[in-house]
């Protein structure tokens, strides 16, 4: 999930009215059960002295604004101080333009958007949270609560570096990598998300992660399990590391 800062108004001298969200979502990433023709998101007013308007919006994976297959309802809404409420994300034909055999991406954002102050001199700052929706197909529903997928993935050595095979039909996110289960993470790792049926090479190279990697992926819950890698030659398989 990210947060960034949207706008502001600056005046000198200045006075920070508050620089935390106060429009709050329950959740860091969406799936989207095909076999549904929504799914609700709890979002909440963490302010309680103050009403804010919450504004939320899908973008394709390219960053573009859309409002269809999926759409957000309401748009944009009020919520009082400390009250909750909530988004639908609708399906509006999903089942007919988006693949049926492989997931795929959105952004969900949501926009909180103040009132305006009535004080002088006054800086305000508005955030929008910005968190992952992928829609999976109603068969891939079933398909995904058995072993689960990310535990399929490979690694293939290319010289100095490796390279993350996806074979699944969902996609992927590792969050961190080290050389060894309890060791710290590698320097200069960057988080990295595989496209269903694709691959991407990951930062440090191989020397850094030995002959042995371990990686961490985001499961449909937020948590992160960890995947150890057994090498032969230039291919190595991952076995799940169990949590203690």
């Amino acid at each position: 999930m990210k947060q960034k800062v949207i706008l502001g108004l600056v005046l000198a001298p200045l006075m920070i009215q508050s620089a935390f969200a106060a429009i709050a979502l329950d959740r860091t990433r969406i799936v989207f059960d095909g076999s549904q023709k929504s799914v609700s998101l709890s979002v909440s007013n963490e302010n309680k002295q103050l009403p804010y308007l919450a504004q939320a919006w899908l973008e394709d994976e390219k960053g573009n604004k859309v409002s269809s297959p999926l759409t957000v309802l309401p748009p944009v809404q009020r919520i009082e101080p400390g009250a909750q409420s909530q988004v639908r994300v609708q399906s509006v034909g999903a089942d007919k333009s988006l693949p049926q055999d492989r997931e795929s991406l959105f952004y969900f954002n949501l926009r909180e958007i103040p009132p305006r102050s009535d004080k002088p001199n006054t800086l305000q700052i508005a955030l929008q949270t910005r968190v992952k929706l992928f829609y999976r197909p109603a068969a891939l529903m079933t398909e995904g609560n058995s072993t689960p997928w990310q535990e399929k993935i490979t690694l293939t050595r290319q010289g100095d570096r490796y390279v993350v095979n996806n074979p699944t039909p969902y996609y992927v996110t590792l969050v961190d990598a080290s050389s060894s289960v309890k060791g710290p993470s590698a320097k200069d790792f960057e988080a990295v998300m595989i496209a269903p049926n694709g691959q991407a090479p990951i930062k440090p190279g191989a020397a850094v992660l030995g002959d042995s990697p371990v990686l961490t992926y985001i499961n449909d819950y937020g948590g992160r399990p960890q995947l150890k890698f057994t090498c032969s030659g230039t291919s190595c398989k991952a076995t799940p590391v169990k949590s203690k």
